[in-house]
């Protein structure tokens, strides 16, 4: 009875420690798979696009001068100057997305 129990507790023994090292080998928790995921969070932004950030100088480089221009164009320098706010407003979007 004594060699059936110890026999026994062998094989479990030896299971439990075939389970463990299968399992360190191969882990498929749910932190290992979401890690990835983090990653691609933390990754750095890319560089800013050089065309993108010559285009935006040059927009506010043109709304100084419309601000500065004299005379009032029956109105079409203040429209000129909103749609250029609207573009620089929308090329700053475009530098921040990836």
């Amino acid at each position: 009875m004594k060699k059936n129990g110890f026999l026994i507790l062998s094989i479990a023994a030896t299971l439990l420690l075939c389970l463990a090292f299968s399992a360190a080998a191969n882990p498929k928790t749910p932190s290992a798979t979401m890690a990835p995921a983090a990653l691609a969070v933390a990754a750095p932004m890319p560089p800013p696009h050089p065309r993108v950030e010559h285009a935006l100088e040059a927009m506010r480089s043109a709304r100084e001068h419309m601000t500065h221009a004299e005379g009032e164009f029956h109105g079409h320098r203040d429209k000129a100057i909103e749609h250029l706010d609207a573009a620089i407003h929308e090329a700053e979007t475009c530098l921040r997305e990836p």
